[in-house]
C-alpha cells in the first residue's frame, strides 16, 4: 500500500506541475492574443501555426541570454529571489482539489496534491511568503527603483491581506467552520455555489486577488512609468523569466481558487442528474474527467478576465491604491462579515 501510495502521489504532483507550468506558458501567448483581439491586431502569429510556439522561442530566448549580475547587488540573495518567487507559487497549488476522488478497485484515489484540515490558513500564509521574493530581489539588487518597489509591494500585500483573509472568514462561516479546500468545493454539491451567498465576499476577493498578483490595475510593484521594471529592473534572462514566469503561475492559482470557493469547482448545475443520466456511479473515472473539464473552463475564464482588467483599465495612483485597500476593501470586508454572521444566525448555522 505504501508503494501504491507513493506512486499515486508522484503521478499527480509531476501531471499538476506540469499543468501549471503549461498554463503559465500558454497564457502568455493567450494574453498577447487577447490584448490583439482588444486593439484590433493579431499578436503572435509567426512561431508555428496561429504563433502556438511563441511561449518555446520567449522561454528560449530567457534561458540562453547572458546572466548578469550587479557587482555592487548581494549576490546570494539577488539568486535566491527568484527562486523563492516562483516556489511559492507553485506551492500554492497542491491544496486545489481538482476533481471528485476515483475510485480504482477498492481504493480511493484524490486528485489533489494535499488535503490539509488548515488549507485556508496554508493559502493565505503561502501568498504571504510569496511577496518575499519580491522584496528580497528589491532590496538585494542595490537600486533605489527596485527598493522602491520592494517597499510598494510589502505595503500594498499588508493592506489588500487584511480585507481578503477577512472575506475569507466570512466564507468559512458560510460553508459551515471547514478550513479544507476539498469540504468547502465538495459542499457545493449539494446546494447554491458560495458566491450566491457570498457576492460581496467574492467581490472583495477578487480585487484583492489582483492586488496580491500585482495585475494590473494594482501592478505598482513594477511600474514602468515610474520604477522602470520595478523589483527586477536589474534582473535578465532566466533569473527574470522566473519572475514574469511566477506571475503567470500566481495568476493561474488565484483563478482555480476562486473558482472553487465561490463557483462549485468541479461542480456545476444539473451534475448529479446528467451522471444518474449516463449511469454512472460515485467514483467512476467519467465523473472525474467531466468535473476537472469543468472546473478547468472555470479556471480559464477567469484568467481570461485578469487579462481583460489589465488590458482595459488604466493603473491607480499609489495613494488611490492604499486608500482602496484601507477605507474601502478593509470597511466592505467588516460589513460583509457582519451580515454574513446575521443570516448565518437566523438560517441556523451559527448559535451564540
Amino acid at each position: 500500500m505504501l508503494i501504491e501510495f507513493i506512486i499515486y502521489k508522484s503521478i499527480i504532483c509531476v501531471a499538476i506541475f506540469a499543468l501549471s507550468l503549461g498554463i503559465a506558458a500558454y497564457s502568455t501567448w493567450w494574453e498577447r492574443k487577447f490584448a490583439g483581439l482588444l486593439q484590433d491586431r493579431w499578436g503572435p502569429s509567426r512561431a508555428g501555426k496561429w504563433g502556438l510556439l511563441q511561449p518555446l522561442a520567449d522561454g528560449g530566448k530567457m534561458l540562453f541570454k547572458e546572466e548578469i549580475i550587479p557587482s555592487v547587488s548581494n549576490k546570494v540573495l539577488f539568486v535566491l529571489a527568484p527562486g523563492l518567487f516562483i516556489v511559492t507559487a507553485i506551492i500554492a497549488g497542491v491544496l486545489i482539489p481538482w476533481a471528485k476522488p476515483v475510485m480504482i478497485g477498492d481504493s480511493i484515489y484524490p486528485i489533489q496534491i494535499a488535503d490539509v484540515n488548515v488549507g485556508v490558513i496554508f493559502l493565505l500564509s503561502v501568498g504571504s511568503v510569496g511577496v518575499y521574493g519580491i522584496m528580497i530581489g528589491g532590496w538585494a539588487s542595490n537600486n533605489k527603483y527596485s527598493l522602491l518597489s520592494a517597499i510598494r509591494s510589502s505595503a500594498q500585500m499588508i493592506s489588500y491581506e487584511l480585507a481578503m483573509g477577512i472575506s475569507l472568514i466570512a466564507l468559512i462561516i458560510t460553508a459551515g467552520g471547514t478550513l479544507s479546500f476539498a469540504e468547502i468545493v465538495a459542499a457545493q454539491d449539494a446546494g447554491f455555489a458560495n458566491v450566491v451567498w457570498q457576492p460581496l465576499g467574492f467581490l472583495i476577493f477578487f480585487v484583492c486577488a489582483l492586488a496580491e498578483t500585482n495585475r494590473a490595475p494594482f501592478d505598482l510593484a513594477e511600474c514602468e512609468t515610474e520604477l522602470i521594471g520595478g523589483y527586477h529592473t536589474e534582473y535578465s534572462a532566466f533569473k527574470l523569466g522566473l519572475f514574469l514566469f511566477a506571475e503567470y503561475i500566481n495568476m493561474f492559482v488565484s483563478s482555480a481558487v476562486m473558482a472553487g470557493f465561490y463557483f462549485g469547482g468541479y461542480n456545476f448545475p444539473f451534475a448529479n442528474e446528467l451522471y444518474t443520466a449516463l449511469g454512472l456511479q460515485e467514483g467512476h473515472w467519467l465523473i472525474s474527467l467531466i468535473g476537472f473539464g469543468a472546473y478547468f473552463t472555470k479556471t480559464l475564464i477567469f484568467i481570461s478576465v485578469f487579462m481583460w482588467i489589465r488590458w482595459t483599465i488604466p493603473r491607480f495612483r499609489y495613494d488611490q491604491l492604499m486608500n482602496l485597500g484601507w477605507k474601502t476593501l478593509l470597511p466592505l470586508s467588516l460589513l460583509n462579515l457582519l451580515i454574513t454572521v446575521i443570516v448565518e444566525y437566523f438560517r441556523g448555522n451559527i448559535n451564540f
